[in-house]
């Protein structure tokens, strides 16, 4: 298992970035895979497909199906004591384990904030140094969602 982590200063507030932090948009922002669904807690559904059901999220749970080149996978994200949190959903997907943390930190009297993601994974495939690549390509996607922030909010 590795961890990376990466951050930058927003020309946000914390509200306006996390207003911006939805789920979907981080999934897009990240750039490697696509936004199939979403499915939340606070609505009735489910997304067969991919073996989540809405009934399955507790509230203020959201789930978005991503699809990339060859597989699709249910993405779970929560808020905890103000943080975005989310993990890869079971065992479909590149990882053998992923969960991220999204931490915002007000700045210059509450007129920029500091945008905070760090990482920990560990790739499925059994491949010399795999963590390592895998490490690497989480922390470009990392990047990718700060630059995305950032142009979002010049």
């Amino acid at each position: 298992m590795r961890e990376v982590s990466a951050s930058r200063t927003i020309d946000a507030t914390e509200r306006e970035l996390r207003r911006w932090l939805e789920p979907a948009t981080i999934v897009e922002a990240e750039g490697s895979f696509d936004v199939v669904a979403v499915e939340d807690g606070e609505r009735s559904g489910d997304v067969r497909a991919d073996r989540v059901s809405a009934s399955d999220l507790d509230p203020g749970e959201t789930i978005v199906i991503a699809s990339g080149p060859g597989m699709r996978l249910p993405l779970r994200f929560e808020q905890r004591e103000g943080t975005i949190y989310y993990t890869q959903e079971g065992e479909r997907g590149p990882f053998d384990h992923m969960e991220t943390w999204i931490d915002l930190e007000p700045e210059s009297g509450g007129t920029r904030t500091e945008l905070t993601i760090r990482s920990a994974v560990s790739l499925s495939a059994p491949l010399p140094f795999g963590d390592r690549i895998a490490a690497w390509k989480r922390n470009s996607e990392l990047e990718r969602t700060l630059e995305a922030a950032v142009d979002e909010f010049a």
